[in-house]
């Protein structure tokens, strides 16, 4: 099969979750990741329970906010997942949004580019040579770490602009996407990492390009985008989404409130086994190195996550 990775979404139960990582790696998908939303379990605990649950697939954090965690203490638990998962675990992180920074928790996102620097800063530092003596604007950190580690350990940002795409290209191993038309990918992201690497005297070849691919694979196709169209509103509303929606010449489309089925197409593959496939071969050929498909349902018509990933799994 083609390389893929599973995106899992929050399910009711936690036993729900660990049978779908289980599933994913029965089926061959290189990866499993999860999401750290501000209203669901703990991302790398989950993880956890994949780990002990599986044997082979690699475990990513899709991404983790960094407001949250100290980056010291988000080394711990990187080196602390990837030890107890016998090398398998992928730390992606993210600066999440100002609705969620400020309004939920009373920080302050200010200078996120600068902060995420600081951020990889320590964190890379940390792992690769076991402490990190640092004094930044956003993070400091004067500290070691004495348990096992893998200097190596694979760390990716997401990034939807131009100054944070370059400072991925610089400085992480990856980047992690969502909600971006593969045209974007091909015409805007791509060559801001190039850019970013360039500084470092590095190609972009080896550099990790992760898009979460929603899919659905369904009866009731209309239903399926119409369940999609309001995931595309909302993610519209914040607004380092909306910017590169906008970029990517979406920008009429949500003003008059009416996202059209090609754009639907564009970002996600919904109807039966060709179609769902078929959005995954346009991420990969605007280059995606590792298309995460993420399962959908919420209507009558869909067949559900197994089938669907059961579908995927042909590409």
């Amino acid at each position: 099969m083609a390389r893929l990775a599973v995106f899992n979404p929050a399910v009711r139960t936690l036993d729900e979750s660990v049978v779908r990582a289980k599933m994913a790696e029965r089926l061959g998908f290189k990866s499993v990741w999860t999401t750290q939303l501000p209203d669901a379990r703990d991302a790398s605990l989950v993880l956890a329970a994949y780990a002990n649950a599986t044997e082979r697939v690699t475990l990513g954090t899709g991404v983790l906010p960094i407001y949250t965690r100290h980056p010291t203490a988000t080394a711990q638990m990187a080196a602390t997942l990837d030890e107890l998962s016998g090398g398998r675990f992928i730390l992606g992180i993210g600066v999440s949004h100002k609705v969620t920074v400020e309004g939920m928790w009373g920080m302050r996102l200010d200078s996120p580019v600068e902060a995420m620097r600081d951020y990889l800063t320590i964190v890379r530092t940390s792992l690769r040579e076991g402490s990190s003596s640092f004094e930044g604007r956003h993070f400091t950190a004067r500290w070691s770490y004495s348990a096992p580690r893998r200097p190596d350990l694979p760390i990716m940002i997401s990034a939807l602009n131009p100054r944070m795409l370059e400072l991925a290209g610089e400085m992480a191993d990856g980047v992690v996407l969502y909600m971006c038309p593969p045209a974007y990918i091909r015409d805007h992201i791509l060559p801001a990492v190039a850019a970013g690497r360039e500084k470092r005297g590095k190609a972009l070849d080896g550099f990790e390009i992760v898009a979460a691919v929603p899919v659905c694979l369904t009866s009731d196709r209309a239903a399926g985008q119409d369940v999609f169209r309001q995931t595309v509103a909302r993610y519209a509303r914040l607004p380092y989404y909306r910017k590169m929606m906008d970029a990517s010449g979406l920008k009429s489309e949500l003003e008059a409130g009416d996202v059209g089925e090609a754009t639907l197409d564009e970002l996600a593959g919904i109807g039966d086994e060709e179609q769902v496939r078929a959005a995954v071969r346009r991420f990969q050929e605007a280059g995606v190195t590792l298309a995460g498909v993420g399962p959908f349902g919420g209507h009558k018509g869909a067949k559900g996550f197994e089938a669907t990933l059961e579908a995927v799994a042909s590409v």
